[in-house]
């Protein structure tokens, strides 16, 4: 299991979200105008607006918000910037791999920031390509352990269209296709499942296990900065931190 979603889960229980609430509108925005611009502004024939629509109303976005961003991405409104999509890619502390995904109307100036701040918290840049192979565009929704049966949410989720159900310390992974994602989401809320993070991911492959708290903390850290960057939308990276480490560095 990937160490994407227990990292979100801790962000959100902590308040994080809610503390750069403008942020987080800033940047769902972009997303929304985007996902317009390149699919139209059809939720239902446009998978990545409908994923960008229901992020956006999982932070309380107001709906004349998101509908005044799907008007600019389709041009029937003025103001929408040309956002462009770039990933950055490279290595943290301990060699994890990370992939920053960004929309930007200034790509010097974006990746300028992005490198500065891998090589201020141990990390390195790399060429385009070197860790993206490592990485699946999933859809993830995370349950806490505590609140679901596995045997239940596994049956549940393969009946609705998952591709798998993988098992953390804490949380339980439910692993879609793009196209499934809103499905499966929709049709284990249905059954009364209740998840903690639903989101489209760049999903590791595999992962390195962090164990020592200074390399976890220093990876944590560049992690948060770079999703503290204005172009940047997530930060996705391949480690595994064990939920008692990762829980008291949150």
């Amino acid at each position: 299991m990937s160490g994407h979603s227990k990292w979100s889960t801790i962000k959100r229980k902590k308040g994080a979200a809610d503390a750069k609430r403008g942020k987080i509108f800033s940047k769902l925005n972009k997303e929304i105008m985007v996902a317009a611009r390149i699919g139209g502004s059809d939720p239902s024939g446009n998978t990545r607006l409908r994923a960008a629509i229901a992020a956006a109303k999982a932070e309380n976005m107001p709906k004349e918000n998101i509908d005044r961003a799907i008007k600019k991405g389709a041009g029937e409104l003025e103001g929408a910037n040309a956002f462009e999509e770039v990933f950055y890619e490279g290595y943290g502390p301990s060699g994890v791999a990370l992939l920053v995904e960004s929309l930007t109307d200034n790509k010097n100036r974006t990746v300028s920031e992005v490198r500065h701040l891998f090589s201020k918290y141990g990390g390195s840049m790399g060429e385009a390509g070197c860790v993206a192979w490592m990485f699946d565009k999933k859809g993830v929704i995370a349950f806490s352990r505590d609140a679901v049966s596995e045997d239940e949410l596994l049956e549940a989720a393969l009946e609705a269209g998952a591709e798998d159900l993988q098992a953390g310390e804490s949380e339980y992974e439910v692993i879609t296709d793009l196209a499934s994602f809103e499905k499966v989401k929709n049709a284990l809320e249905e059954q009364g499942f209740k998840w903690e993070v639903a989101e489209i991911q760049m999903h590791p492959k595999t992962t390195i296990r962090l164990e020592e708290e200074k390399s976890a903390q220093q990876l944590l850290k560049l992690m948060e900065m770079l999703e503290d960057l204005d172009d940047v939308q997530h930060v996705f990276a391949n480690f595994d931190i064990p939920d008692s480490l990762l829980e008291a560095l949150g």
